[in-house]
Parts: structure tokens; C-alpha cells; sequence
């Protein structure tokens, strides 16, 4: 994929709240070497719970 094309998925991901998961690896490579990072699916979750707080059937409103 073109950096262009690469940069717009990105830019489209972050819109509808999927935070990047490469962006989260190269943070914990430079930030904290010494822990382990989450895998894919424990990330996606993470982030899910961050931002609906975890509950059943999502926001009330």
C-alpha cells in the first residue's frame, strides 16, 4: 500500500475510534522495552473497553 494510501486508512481508522495497533507496538518497542506488548486481539479489546467502558450493549445514549 502506498504511504498515502496507508496514511488515509490510518487517518479513517482513528475517525471511527480503531486506534493503531503498529503505532501501539513501535510506542511500547521505544517507551517500555521491558514489558510485554498486548497481542492484536487483547489491544482491540482494550481499547473497546477504554472507550465504552466495558459495559454490555454499549452507550445508553
Amino acid at each position: 500500500m502506498t504511504g498515502f494510501l496507508a496514511r488515509l486508512r490510518e487517518t479513517a481508522h482513528l475517525m471511527v475510534g480503531l486506534p493503531s495497533y503498529d503505532a501501539y507496538l513501535s510506542h511500547m518497542t521505544a517507551r517500555h522495552p521491558d514489558q510485554k506488548p498486548m497481542n492484536e486481539a487483547e489491544f482491540f479489546r482494550n481499547r473497546q473497553e477504554a472507550r465504552y467502558g466495558g459495559r454490555n450493549g454499549g452507550r445508553c445514549c
